[in-house]
C-alpha cells in the first residue's frame, strides 16, 4: 500500500472563518502539524493516537493540494496498521480496532492503493462476531460501544459485512432498551460507569450525552434508517428515543435544555455545560441529523430551538476550559459551523465564529503543541494540563476544525462525531 494524493472542493461547504481571523487560524493549522511530530503516539487509536493523526494530515493535504501532508497522512495510516496487527485492542470506536479501520475505510481512496484487497474483510468478520453476543452487557455509546460500531458500520456500507453489523448491532439495540410510555431509553448500568460515577450512582443511570448515551443512539437510528437497514427494527426504536429524549428538556428555568444525566441517586442537577460530548450543541446536532434522515420536521424545529437557545447563552456559564474538540472551544465552534452549513441561521454562524476567535485567544505561544495544552482533571478533582496530540481532546482536533472554519473543503471527518452523515 503506498501513499498518493487526492484533492476535493465540495462548494456546499464555505469557510465562516475571513480576513485576520481565517489567517492567524490557518497559521495554527500549519504550526500544530509542525509541532507534531515529536508528539507522535505509539497506539494506533483514531481519538489519540495514529489513525487520528493520519485523518489530519489527509485533510490538510486536501486544503493545501499537499503531497508532503498527504505522504505523512498515508505513513501514519501504515504505522496505525501495523501497531493494530501488533498489539491486541478493544473493538471500541475511539481507542480500539474499529476506530483504526474507519480511517483506513474513510482515507483509503485518497491514501492507500490496496488494489483489490479489502484491508477491513477480516475487521468486518471479527466485528461482526463480537455483535452476535446476546444478552449485550457491554456498552452501548459512541466512545465505546454499538454505537460507535455502528458508525464504522455506516462509513463501509453498501458492502453486505456492513449491513449485517447494522442489523446486529440494531437487534443488540432493540435487546437492551427499556420501554415504557414515555418512549425508549438505555440504562448505563453500573458496572460499565468509572469509579466516581459509580458511587454516584450505584444503580446506574440514563446518559444525555451525545459522546456516552440516547442522542448517539438517536443520530446513529437515523443513519441506519436513511440507509434502508433494518428499517421495521430501527424506526420504532428512532422514535420512541426521540419520544423519551424530549421529554427530558428541562423546564426549571435553567440555562440549558438536558442534563448531562439523569440517576437515581436524589442529586438535583439543574445544569450542563456547552460541549460536543454533553450539553445541547451535541444533543441539537444529533436530532437535526435524526430529523433530516427520515424527514421528521417537527424533530427538527425541535432542534433548532435547542441549538438556538444554546447559541445565545452566556459564554461564562459553558464551562470551557481548552480549545479540544471534544468539550472545548474548537468543538463548540464546530458543530455550530456544521448547524450554520446545514442549516443557514445565522445565529449558528456567529455563535461558530466567536467560539472560534476564542479558540485562538487561547492559545499560549511556547506552551503545549503550537501553543495549545488540554485540560484534564483526575477523580479527586486536581486540575492539570497536557501535551495532547489527539484528534478528541488535542491539538490535531483542534487543527481539524480550524481547517473546516477556514476553508471550502467540507469536513466528512466529523462523522466520526455523529454531526453527519453521507449523503444527509
Amino acid at each position: 500500500m503506498t501513499p498518493s494524493l487526492a484533492t476535493a472542493t465540495d462548494q456546499s461547504w464555505s469557510p465562516i472563518l475571513t480576513g485576520a481571523v481565517r489567517a492567524r487560524a490557518l497559521e495554527a493549522v500549519q504550526e500544530i502539524a509542525d509541532s507534531l511530530p515529536p508528539f507522535a503516539p505509539a497506539h494506533a487509536s483514531l481519538a489519540g493516537g495514529l489513525a487520528g493523526l493520519s485523518v489530519f494530515h489527509a485533510y490538510l493535504a486536501r486544503a493545501q493540494s499537499c503531497d508532503g501532508a498527504a505522504q505523512t497522512a498515508g505513513r501514519l495510516l501504515v504505522r496505525a496498521l501495523e501497531q493494530m496487527a501488533a498489539t491486541p485492542m478493544p473493538p471500541s470506536l475511539y481507542g480500539g480496532f474499529s476506530g483504526v479501520a474507519w480511517a483506513v475505510e474513510h482515507l483509503s481512496a485518497q491514501l492507500l492503493d490496496t488494489g483489490d484487497d479489502d484491508p477491513n474483510e477480516a475487521i468486518d468478520a471479527l466485528l461482526g462476531e463480537y455483535l452476535k453476543r446476546s444478552p449485550w452487557t457491554d456498552d452501548y455509546d459512541l466512545i465505546i460501544g454499538l454505537v460507535g460500531f455502528g458508525v464504522y458500520a455506516l462509513e463501509r456500507l453498501p458492502r453486505a459485512s456492513a449491513h449485517q453489523c447494522l442489523e446486529r448491532i440494531v437487534d443488540r439495540l432493540d435487546e437492551t432498551a427499556e420501554r415504557n410510555s414515555g418512549g425508549v431509553t438505555w440504562l448505563t448500568r453500573s458496572h460499565l460507569l468509572p469509579e466516581w460515577q459509580r458511587e454516584q450512582c450505584p444503580n446506574g443511570y440514563y446518559n444525555l450525552g451525545l459522546a456516552h448515551g440516547v442522542p448517539g443512539v438517536i443520530a446513529l437510528l437515523g443513519g441506519v434508517c436513511a440507509a434502508g437497514v433494518a428499517v421495521e427494527k430501527a424506526r420504532p426504536l428512532l422514535d420512541g428515543a426521540v419520544a423519551w429524549l424530549l421529554r427530558q428538556k428541562l423546564t426549571n428555568g435553567a440555562q440549558s435544555s438536558f442534563l448531562p444525566w439523569i440517576g437515581f441517586d436524589g442529586i438535583e442537577r439543574n445544569d450542563c455545560r456547552l460541549a460536543w460530548c454533553y450539553g445541547d450543541p451535541g444533543v441539537a446536532a444529533a436530532l437535526l441529523l435524526a430529523a433530516r434522515s427520515v424527514r421528521e420536521p417537527e424533530w427538527e424545529r425541535e432542534a433548532m430551538e435547542i441549538a438556538r437557545r444554546a447559541a445565545r447563552r452566556e459564554p461564562e456559564s459553558v464551562g470551557v476550559k481548552d480549545a479540544g474538540l471534544c468539550h472545548g472551544a474548537a468543538g463548540l465552534g464546530h458543530v455550530f459551523n456544521r448547524l450554520f452549513q446545514a442549516t443557514g441561521e445565522e445565529s449558528f454562524r456567529e455563535a461558530a465564529r466567536y467560539w472560534f476567535e476564542r479558540t485562538l485567544e487561547l492559545r499560549r505561544r511556547g506552551q503545549g503543541i503550537a501553543g495549545f495544552s488540554s485540560f484534564r482533571a483526575d477523580e479527586n478533582g486536581n486540575e492539570y494540563w497536557v501535551d495532547d496530540p489527539g484528534i478528541l481532546t488535542g491539538a490535531a482536533g483542534i487543527a481539524l476544525a480550524l481547517l473546516a472554519a477556514a476553508t471550502d473543503i467540507e469536513p466528512a471527518w466529523d462523522r466520526m462525531l455523529l454531526v453527519s452523515l453521507a449523503g444527509v
